[in-house]
């Protein structure tokens, strides 16, 4: 990590490692974390409520004029100079994950002046792992800085995504889209935080991220780690500007565009002949075999005798 971090990302990384002290301290009791439900499957406790308070109470000790973007408190304008500085926070990304047990859940804090990312902490509390960035300075994880991954075919590839889970969201639409993605690649998985799983493709831990119905508090710090580790960030048509778009996909530049080739055709920002194959494709009957890929698309072989001519060579090595 650099030996002199930017001022306001050090007030950052304090504010996230008080949440995260917060969050560990309730996890020693779950069963007496009081829930709430915001929506079907959508929840926030009193621990979000109280790490969002404190990471708000030292944003803005430091910085009083700043402006605040957060999930659970909504917005807060800024003053005079600091008006255009806009504090994003998830206190706790993967509250679902918090309230089982299951600890895949981080802090997010993300500053944007104007409308450009500047400065980016995500705060894993479970593995005391801290990823920041400030723009122009790389990404780092603790002390080492990291990069996305260097993989460049689809096959190779391990991806993680969120599945829908609010009452209306397209869920017919969702599993198109990953039986299109799932035969393309080595495989595809759901950790419940997408601050954590943009951070995991920044440290190249996965080759790439893709999800709708997401909030800027979701992606805006995730996305910085992503770009400063030279990864690429958009919606699903390869569009920059998505923060606001419910449509998030990030991954180094050869699967950037590769994704896009899958995933372009399901973005609300599509061709109208693309949502066109989409609504076709949907109106299949349920039980009609699903398309795979040419290449994948091979015939089944014949029965292998009972007893075999020849004993059969050693087989080749799979991850």
């Amino acid at each position: 990590m650099s030996s002199t971090l930017h001022p306001m990302l050090n007030v950052a990384i304090k504010a996230a490692r008080t949440a995260g002290t917060i969050i560990n301290r309730a996890a020693l009791d779950i069963e007496s974390v009081r829930v709430a439900a915001k929506a079907t499957n959508d929840y926030v406790t009193e621990v979000d409520q109280a790490a969002e308070a404190a990471i708000i109470d030292i944003l803005l000790t430091a910085y009083p004029d700043h402006a605040i973007w957060a999930e659970e408190s909504g917005r807060r304008e800024g003053h005079h100079g600091g008006a255009d500085h806009v504090w994003i926070i998830d206190p706790l990304d993967g509250t679902t994950n918090f309230i089982h047990g299951f600890p895949v859940y981080c802090v997010s804090i993300a500053l944007m002046v104007g409308n450009k990312l500047e400065q980016a902490v995500v705060y894993d509390p479970t593995r005391n792992d801290l990823f920041c960035a400030t723009r122009g300075r790389g990404a780092y994880l603790n002390d080492r800085r990291i990069r996305v991954a260097k993989r460049t075919e689809m096959r190779e590839c391990l991806l993680s995504t969120g599945f829908p889970f609010r009452a209306g969201d397209q869920f017919k639409t969702y599993l198109n889209l990953l039986a299109d993605v799932m035969p393309r690649c080595a495989g595809v998985r759901r950790p419940g935080s997408a601050a954590l799983d943009l951070a995991y493709v920044a440290a190249g831990f996965s080759d790439g991220f893709f999800e709708t119905g997401l909030s800027p508090w979701d992606v805006a710090a995730g996305a910085l780690l992503v770009t400063e580790a030279g990864g690429l960030v958009g919606n699903f048509t390869g569009e920059a500007n998505f923060l606001e778009q419910k449509e998030c996909l990030a991954a180094n530049p050869r699967i950037y565009g590769q994704l896009i080739g899958s995933l372009g055709k399901y973005s609300k920002f599509a061709s109208a002949g693309d949502k066109a194959t989409v609504r076709q494709a949907l109106q299949k009957p349920a039980d009609e075999p699903m398309a795979l890929p040419e290449a994948l698309n091979t015939p089944t072989a014949p029965d292998a005798p009972d007893t075999p001519e020849a004993p059969p060579s050693a087989p080749s090595s799979t991850v």
